[in-house]
């Protein structure tokens, strides 16, 4: 592995380039990304792609990704003019993506607006509040999180992301009328450190989850999507609105094992399967033809 940085003037982005370029096995590079994941969170599905060249980067501003712009907000829109710069910077051509969580939004956002950079996308749980009928109690649901984490911190606000993520179906009035979850019970700390710049729990990314794909631009484009999603995610948020996504375009979404980071290994709190994970996403990309 060779680590790159990407020096622009709002950003120096860190890119990681796992195997020799331009691609392994007549095959173009593969890019796994995800938000608010940084490369770190790939290793293990990408150690089980030895015959590629997987690229993994940290979004700006996190991880090793210094921002010089003075903003702390996640846009799907910037965040996909520099995965844009990385894929000319690796001047290998055209790319197959994977693409997980607020990652997967960036994709669509990236397919969107340069739809010859990427052949292939699997998109894994897009995280996409407006294309739920109950858009609005997501809406609602999210903002609830956040107002936990102001209130009192991160091991709160976690397990209250933890609840809302977890939570089967739609937003209903009995989803709201819980009462505030237990930090303890999530093994997360009551103690509060006083910070507020957590990326998930704040504010700072709901530009992803408020993101509307444009789907006549995303069917219009070149670019093969597959709206993936866990086997365990069931009628969690995520899963729902991969369905949902995957209507859109016309399809039904791809099931892969495991949950939403089902390719995470054991250097996680929440491990997915790897390994099985790996072999699926193989076989999609393989289905190309």
């Amino acid at each position: 592995m060779t680590t790159q940085v990407l020096e622009t003037p709002e950003v120096d982005l860190v890119y990681d380039v796992h195997g020799p370029l331009p691609g392994g096995g007549g095959r173009p590079p593969l890019f796994m990304i995800g938000q608010p994941m940084d490369a770190s969170g790939f290793s293990a599905l990408a150690s089980h792609f030895p015959d590629r060249s997987v690229i993994t980067y940290d979004p700006r501003g996190l991880g090793r990704s210094v921002r010089k712009d003075g903003r702390v907000d996640q846009a799907p829109e910037i965040q996909a003019g520099d995965v844009h710069a990385v894929i000319e910077a690796l001047g290998a051509g055209p790319v197959e993506m994977f693409a997980s969580s607020g990652g997967a939004v960036t994709a669509l956002a990236l397919v969107t607006a340069h739809p010859d950079c990427v052949t292939t996308l699997v998109a894994h749980e897009p995280p996409l509040i407006a294309v739920l009928p109950d858009a609005r109690a997501a809406e609602r649901a999210r903002a609830g999180v956040r107002d936990v984490y102001e209130d009192a911190g991160s091991g709160a606000g976690m397990a209250a992301f933890i609840v809302m993520t977890s939570w089967q179906g739609e937003f209903t009035d009995d989803y709201f009328a819980q009462p505030a979850p237990d930090p303890a019970a999530f093994g997360m700390p009551a103690e509060d450190d006083g910070s507020r710049d957590d990326p998930l729990l704040s504010d700072r990314s709901w530009a992803v989850s408020d993101y509307r794909p444009d789907i006549g631009a995303l069917t219009a484009a070149p670019t093969r999507i597959v709206i993936a999603v866990g086997e365990e995610s069931g009628d969690t948020f995520t899963a729902r609105t991969s369905v949902a996504m995957a209507g859109l375009l016309g399809q039904r979404p791809a099931v892969f094992p495991s949950h939403h980071g089902g390719f995470v290994g054991g250097e996680s709190g929440y491990a997915g399967q790897p390994e099985a994970f790996a072999r699926k996403l193989r076989e999609v990309l393989d289905d190309a033809g």
